[in-house]
């Protein structure tokens, strides 16, 4: 199942044909997949009467892209034929960890940096890894295991300047290389980094909070 799993990444690759079958090939629909926002924390999450802005991730232009990437090779990207994901990777994870701040009742109010939200905290995500790699077993099959990583910076916006930073990162392996069980991986992996992003901003923030009570 990988090995064809590969081989349709191969083909995918190939440039120059425009015969009949590439045209058919190109004008079948692409499926599209969402991803969902983390809804659980941790109970002893405090409340922070402040706001907070998300900013869109940066990521480099593999990730940077409505395509789902799979690395075949640790040096090598390709994308899933015929699926997207709805939007850009980092428009998601934006509107995702907004969703997910919301969704921890722990924020006064959070928002994306679009929206003019006058803003107590700047939250900037760097988004280093969201991509899928092909992983040989010592038994000469294969797994897609999906990873996400991502560093968060907090910056005050009052001093403008960083308070806090940290990476997150999680591994997620696939129960298949079909498309749905890549997506489901996807799905939990960057659930995990997101919850581990935002309870760790949160703390974050009411540490800094507290120890400037003077000027809010």
């Amino acid at each position: 199942m990988i090995r064809h799993f590969l081989v349709v990444l191969a083909l995918m690759s190939l440039g120059g044909c425009a015969g009949l079958g590439t045209l058919r090939q190109a004008s079948k629909p692409n499926d599209l997949y969402l991803l969902t926002p983390k809804s659980t924390f941790s109970s002893s999450l405090p409340r922070i009467q402040k706001q907070v802005v998300v900013q869109e991730p940066t990521a480099t232009a593999a990730v940077n892209t409505d395509q789902i990437a799979i690395q075949p090779t640790p040096l090598q990207v390709q994308y899933l034929p015929r699926a997207r994901w709805v939007d850009r990777a980092p428009l998601i994870v934006q509107a995702l960890l907004v969703e997910s701040y919301e969704n921890s009742g722990k924020v006064a109010a959070v928002g994306r940096s679009t929206v003019g939200l006058r803003a107590d905290y700047v939250i900037v995500p760097d988004l280093r890894e969201f991509q899928g790699l092909v992983i040989a077993e010592d038994d000469g099959s294969s797994t897609v295991r999906v990873e996400v990583r991502m560093n968060i910076k907090i910056i005050d916006e009052f001093e403008d300047k960083i308070i806090a930073s940290d990476s997150f990162r999680e591994y997620v392996v696939a129960a298949s290389d079909k498309t749905p069980d890549l997506v489901r991986a996807f799905d939990d992996a960057l659930g995990k980094t997101m919850r581990d992003a935002v309870e760790w901003s949160v703390r974050r923030i009411n540490t800094h909070a507290a120890n400037n009570s003077d000027r809010f």
